[in-house]
This record gives C-alpha cells, structure tokens and sequence, in this order.
C-alpha cells in the first residue's frame, strides 16, 4: 500500500545535498513508513535556505516532492496562494495516480482549494489530519471555513481532543511523537525529586501568542524567586532579541532551535515546562515533557485540559486570573505533590507514542 500525504511542512537542503523537514512531521511520516510501502510527501521547499538544527531526513521509501512556498505577510505573499494553484493541484492529481489512501494536513493556506478538490474528484480511500484548535472561537476565516469544508465531507478528519456533537467522521486522536524507547528513557521521573530550586523551561516559537513574554513578568513578579535556578529557552521567533535585552532576576539560556536529542536532554533536567499560550491544537512539547516528568504549566485551551489536570500539572484559565498570579499561587513547596504529578504526567504521555497513532490509524481509518 502507497501512501500521499499533502502539507505545508518547511524542508530545506543542507550542504551534503540531503533533503531535510520540520522534526515533528517528518519523524512521524518516517515512522508512518514502516508500514507502507512507499509514502510520497508533496510540501514547501526553500531552495536558498539551510535547514534549522530542528529538521530531519526521511527514510529511504519516503519520495519527497517538492512545490514552491506559499503565503506569508503582504499583498504578493497572499497571492502566491492562488498563483501556485495550479502547479499544486497538478502535483497531486499526478500523485494520487500511483497511491492507495491519501492524507491532507490542516489547516494551511492552500486547504481551500485542496480540501473540496479532494472532496469531488478523488474516490481514492483518506483522511484528513487538522492540528489547529479544532474548537477555536476566534480564527481566522480560511480555516474555520476549512473546518465547515471538513464537517461536511464523508471522509475521517483526525482533530485533537474529544468533544460534544461531534459526527462521526471526526475522530479525536492524539498528536504522536514519542517513541517506545522515549518511554522507557522517561523513567528518569523516578529518579526527581522536586525541591528547590527547580529548573524552567519553554520550547516553542519565541512570540506573543505562545506566551514566552507572559513567562518573563511572571518570574520577575514571583515573591520567591530563590525557588528558581533557572530557566531554558528552546525555539526561535521575532522576539529573540526582544527578550535577550530583558535583565531577568534568574539565569535565562537561550538554546535557539535543538535537534531532538538535545530538547529532550533539557526535559530531563528541567523540573517544569512553562506554556501560557493564547491558542493550541495539542502541543506535541506538553506530552514530551511530560514524558520525562517535566511537569507542564500550561494555559486551559483546546484539548490540553483533556489530558492536564490537577493531577498530572498546573492549568492556567487566562479568563480567571492573570498568569502572572496563577504562577504565583502555585505551591513550589509540596514536593510530595510534585513528585505525584509528574508521575501522572509521564502516565499520561504514553497516550502520545507512535504506536498508540498507527493503531488507531488501523482501527479507525484505515480498516
């Protein structure tokens, strides 16, 4: 069985000629591609750009084809949307010629015209897969009309989160990303102790939206700041230089953006996970935290409080109070409470590993 999968996903080439893709997806197209035979991925290629220390290479049956990027800021960027119109919908017609089942990655720019193409012209077997707040209130107009395209096709769409009058069609799976081997890595969770001072960490893009600048006043404000070593910085973003200027009472280190390994290390030794986002699907960093018993702080929106509760982290309401008081309020002290929480949260992850996704895949999509 051949597999075509359609996204937006950035891919660069580095110095030795190699194609290489945003971690994340191309981890799980990789891992998607020990079960079928061949996967095709039609996504972004930046010619003239080196690929981020984030960015991997795929396995030897997985067909990279590359398409020009699209959209952006400006009047010029949000015409490259339509003008690449046809040249993308020839790739995948061409490709869909030689592939049993398809899937298309919502939501992105060129799914409002992708989506009812595959809607009407293809009988091939699919799925959507839409990483967005699926329940989002306030979002922009291309995708909620993506999300009314998606409720009224036949087709699986896979969303984050389980939630009330759903139709059928629309599954709730998890954001996959750890492996069998992370698991087991994880076990390190036995091994903390949380008492001070803990270790801060945030991965994810440095800007307003995912709340880094929420983080800064909220340790600058806290009455103890002798529980914090420290706090680790992963990612890159508009605000990078912005932030660096900021004298912060405690040692901040920006990584910039990390392979895998490397973020994953920084988890190990980080006692918390700082995420007050405005807006969310399910970030994959909250389960990989999770996993090695960093324990997430994160804002209440989408699916997170799905799978965070009192239990298993901290859940910031931006609607209650201000982070800045919620971090306050938070008992640093109870290392008994820590320490069952993060055990909860390493629980917890495991609903987020590679086989729980292609197992679900094959129960509910694919079968």
């Amino acid at each position: 069985m051949k597999l075509l999968i359609i996204s937006h996903t950035d891919h660069y080439v580095d110095e030795s000629g190699i194609v290489k893709g945003w971690g994340p997806t191309v981890r799980e197209i990789n891992f998607l591609s020990q079960n079928f035979e061949q996967v095709i991925h039609i996504a972004c290629l930046y010619k003239n750009s080196s690929p981020p220390a984030s960015s991997v290479a795929y396995n030897d049956n997985v067909k990279f084809m590359p398409i020009p990027p699209f959209g952006g800021n400006g009047l010029k960027a949000k015409l490259s949307i339509l003008i690449s119109a046809p040249a993308i919908l020839n790739a995948i017609k061409k490709e869909l010629k030689n592939v049993d089942v398809f899937q298309f990655r919502a939501p992105t720019s060129i799914g409002l015209y992708v989506i009812p193409y595959l809607t009407l012209f293809t009988k091939k077997k699919g799925w959507y897969k839409y990483a967005g707040n699926w329940m989002a209130k306030n979002t922009p107009i291309s995708y909620a009309l993506q999300r009314w395209m998606l409720n009224h096709q036949s087709r699986a769409v896979t969303i984050n989160g389980q939630w009330e009058n759903q139709q059928s069609n629309i599954l709730p799976f998890e954001n996959p990303c750890l492996y069998q081997s992370d698991r087991k890595d994880g076990e390190v969770v036995y091994s903390k102790q949380f008492t001070a001072p803990f270790r801060l960490c945030f991965a994810g893009r440095l800007d307003a939206g995912k709340g880094i600048g929420r983080i800064f006043e909220a340790i600058e404000a806290h009455p103890n700041k002798a529980f914090f070593s420290g706090l680790d910085i992963v990612g890159d973003g508009h605000l990078m230089q912005h932030l660096k200027n900021i004298k912060l009472s405690i040692p901040v280190t920006f990584h910039g953006a990390l392979s895998r390994e490397k973020l994953f290390e920084i988890y190990k030794q980080s006692d918390f996970l700082l995420l007050p986002s405005d807006s969310e699907g399910f970030p994959k960093v909250v389960a990989e935290a999770a996993n090695f018993g960093c324990i997430p702080i994160v804002s209440d929106v989408s699916s997170i409080g799905q799978y965070v509760n009192e239990t298993s982290g901290f859940l910031w309401n931006k609607e209650v109070e201000s982070f800045t008081a919620f971090f306050s309020s938070i008992n640093f002290s109870d290392s008994v409470t820590l320490k069952k929480k993060a055990r909860n949260a390493y629980r917890m992850a495991d609903a987020f590993t590679f086989d729980n996704y292609f197992r679900k895949l094959q129960n509910q999509v694919l079968k």
